[in-house]
């Protein structure tokens, strides 16, 4: 019997809660809209679901994908052969204490930094905008505006390769530029503790305000993209080099470098993920070849 035919079967017996879709088309789950069918998707609403889920999958030896809100994820256009589990429509629970925040992975940034203000708690203003879960944001130490998460992160709740609950400090997380110890994908994280400042509430949404206007005016939140396309490179910014090489509004079937910030690739109608790498090669090269700096792509990639 097909593996994943076993697994369903043996999470709707030991799950029956658990939400799973067969052939789920990426594109309604990805910021970029693009994307072919899922073999099989789950989404757990509670810890235990997770748990489930995973230690089910490595019982029948499927290394799950995992995934939030799909804001840095590209999908190939055959799809992805294999079992994704996302956490954004669940484990989006939210306490404050204190201080700190205690959160589920799949709450969405706009959300928690929005809880955060109401708890008159400062530290989350960066995030506003970010249109990641925390899962995902802890993930790649995701930040803007001089923030990001190493800085708020006091531990994280996850499930290990092996479906085992685990707290890791934050002093243990190896966070660095868009990385962190959770970039390899091996652990599912269930939640994290924010340890943020006592704050002016009204302070705090007039900066909120502030940062999501300015991203409103710099960055083309209108038309589909996964946000920055590319690692800032050491001593430079990757949108500058780019404009600075006159690539703004160039395209590559549906895809285009944006005409309003050369640092986004966007779906500009109808884009393929073959589109999308087409053009983000195009522009490595020539950035490469014109400034001697090299490009890394900063949008995760599923499938290709």
């Amino acid at each position: 019997m097909d593996r994943y035919l076993s697994l369903i079967q043996e999470l709707r017996k030991v799950c029956p809660g658990l939400e799973l879709r067969e052939n789920e088309l990426m594109s309604r789950h990805t910021t970029f809209r693009i994307g072919g069918p899922a073999r099989l998707m789950a989404l757990p609403v509670t810890e235990e679901e997770a748990e489930a889920a995973v230690c089910c999958a490595r019982g029948l030896g499927v290394a799950p994908f995992y995934m939030g809100n799909g804001s840095d994820l590209l999908v190939a256009d055959r799809g992805y052969d294999g079992f994704i589990l996302k956490a954004v429509s669940g484990l989006n629970s939210l306490r404050a204490e204190g201080n700190t925040i205690a959160a589920g992975s799949g709450v969405l940034l706009s959300r928690l930094a929005s809880f955060a203000m109401e708890q008159g708690l400062s530290g989350l203003e960066f995030a506003h905008g970010i249109p990641g879960s925390l899962g995902g944001a802890v993930t790649m130490d995701a930040g803007a505006y001089e923030g990001d998460m190493s800085m708020v992160v006091r531990e994280v709740r996850c499930l290990t390769e092996e479906g085992e609950r685990e707290t890791v400090s934050g002093r243990d997380l190896d966070f660095s530029y868009r990385h962190s110890a959770f970039s390899d994908e091996r652990r599912f994280i269930l939640g994290a503790t924010l340890e943020l400042k006592s704050g002016d509430s009204a302070a705090i949404k007039a900066l909120m305000d502030d940062l999501w206007n300015r991203r409103r005016h710099k960055q083309p939140l209108d038309v589909p993209s996964a946000g920055s396309t590319f690692k800032r490179p050491k001593g430079y910014f990757a949108a500058a080099l780019i404009d600075e090489c006159k690539l703004k509004g160039v395209k590559m079937g549906g895809a285009q470098v944006s005409t309003k910030h050369a640092g986004f690739l966007i779906n500009a109608g109808g884009a393929t993920c073959d589109d999308v790498l087409r053009l983000a090669e195009f522009v490595r090269e020539t950035v490469r070849r014109e400034t001697g700096v090299e490009l890394e792509l900063e949008v995760r990639t599923l499938g290709v």
